[in-house]
């Protein structure tokens, strides 16, 4: 028996990102995406979560990071530029001035031999929840890989056509859902990463 196989999803624990992470997050990053080409530099991973910290998160076990999550504010239909850190596009300003209703769910990423645990889900209720208390109105991501069912499965709707060929790769799927509506109780997938790929988003779990 494997060591990830004796791991209880019980001792997993759901909290805000610390300085310390960094390191595991680029590496869980990378292996979720650069082989679909769709891996970002570590600044600019950070940048998303420095835009605002309080929307995203770690699931962390006593001796290991298993995953991250991160979402930020932003205009509904609109998502990041993979290849730029939050603050340096066109229109960034505007951005972060106005109040967006709409939580933006950027990544969401689970180690492959944890997925299958509902980890992923609980952190999606830990976002949910919070998006709640600060008033936001929709939750939004982009999935990639064929993870749309999963998202699907967890009352996300589908709006095709908003990301066009490329941005996320082929099969990428813009899909958002209602903060009160939503509910993080579907299925999870045997082995994808989005957001796992899933959220620019891997949720493989």
């Amino acid at each position: 028996m494997t060591h990830d196989a004796r791991i209880r999803h019980t001792d997993a624990r759901v909290r805000h990102i610390a300085e310390g992470d960094w390191d595991g997050i680029a590496a869980l990053e990378s292996r979720a995406y650069a082989a679909l080409g769709l891996s970002e530099e570590p600044a600019v991973l950070r940048s998303r979560a420095h835009a605002s910290p309080a929307t995203c998160f770690a699931l962390a076990f006593p001796q290991r990071l298993a995953g991250y999550l991160l979402a930020l504010p932003y205009p509904m239909f609109q998502y990041p530029d993979l290849s730029r850190a939050e603050g340096s596009t066109e229109g960034a300003t505007e951005r972060i001035a106005v109040p967006w209703r709409n939580l933006h769910l950027h990544d969401l990423v689970v180690a492959a031999p944890l997925r299958g645990r509902g980890l992923a889900r609980r952190l999606l209720r830990r976002l949910t929840a919070t998006a709640r208390a600060g008033g936001y109105e929709q939750i939004s991501l982009v999935a990639v890989a064929g993870s749309e069912s999963f998202w699907g499965a967890n009352g996300f709707a589908p709006h095709h056509g908003v990301v066009p060929p490329g941005a996320y790769g082929g099969q990428a799927v813009y899909m958002s859902r209602p903060v009160r509506a939503g509910r993080a109780e579907g299925p999870e997938p045997a082995g994808a990463a989005s957001p796992g790929p899933a959220p620019h988003d891997d949720e493989g779990e």
